[in-house]
């Protein structure tokens, strides 16, 4: 049976998420739905990332197997009209090995999270963004960030249920930017890793967001990753910001 790599954009707000559930709406089931309208019968589809409720994603992988040989093209575009109207898209579809697989061939994940600053309600970026009203100290923010890159014991930022075998983890990078948006000043999170622990991204932008606001300092973000204790995380931020931006592979998969 030939496979195909996926490459998905979706808005994560009316979903419970990536993976599927009894009777709730899920990215993983609308795919899986609209691959069973092009070839008949169940379909069970592997994704680089499990996405939590109200999580976007800009490049998530999903792999499938099918009995006929498509042109990736019109593969995408079947896909593509028969998820109409849900907010997601098949951005592109390509020919994969048989043994390649959307999240064990991967070697790298990144995430973005945008946080917006404004007082203004947010209209054209409502359940897009996680948005404040005060503004933030990049700078200081960074200085935090910095104390997070590396190999480390992440308990603190891991979620109490999450079911990773290990705390353990390497951080790659966590780049902070301030960003001029269209509805206001933003700031950017840029998150790179292997792989991450349930909640972990959240849990680091909610605490360094405390740092920009001036409630903690940048040492003590050190102080809570050493503690290795969920409770010295701050704030757990809200999903409605987080993007799975890209996913990296050790050959390029989509040209």
């Amino acid at each position: 049976m030939p496979r195909y790599a996926l490459k998905v954009e979706y808005q994560g707000e009316p979903f419970a998420g990536w993976q599927r559930q009894k009777e709730q709406p899920s990215v993983q089931g609308a795919i899986e739905q609209a691959l069973s309208r092009i070839q008949p019968g169940e379909h069970t589809i592997a994704a680089a990332g499990r996405t939590d409720a109200g999580v976007h994603a800009l490049g998530q992988v999903a792999h499938c197997d099918l009995i006929k040989d498509w042109d990736p093209f019109r593969l995408s575009e079947a896909l593509n009209y028969h998820l109409k109207p849900q907010p997601v898209a098949i951005v592109k579809a390509a020919r994969v090995d048989d043994d390649w697989h959307a999240r064990f061939s991967a070697l790298e994940r990144r995430y973005l999270f945008r946080i917006l600053m404004r007082r203004a309600p947010a209209t054209h970026d409502k359940g897009q963004v996680w948005q404040i009203n005060h503004l933030l100290d990049v700078d200081a923010m960074q200085a935090g960030a910095d104390m997070l890159i590396g190999r480390h014991d992440f308990t603190t930022f891991r979620s109490t249920i999450c079911q990773a075998a290990s705390p353990v983890k390497t951080l790659d990078a966590l780049h902070v930017e301030l960003v001029q948006g269209f509805s206001g000043p933003e700031v950017h999170f840029h998150v790179r890793a292997r792989s991450f622990l349930h909640n972990q991204v959240r849990s680091f932008v909610g605490t360094l967001e405390r740092v920009g606001a001036g409630a903690w300092s940048p040492d003590d973000v050190r102080d809570a990753l050493e503690a290795a204790d969920r409770a010295a995380c701050g704030p757990v931020c809200p999903p409605q910001g987080l993007y799975l931006a890209c996913v990296g592979y050790p050959d390029p998969v989509f040209d």
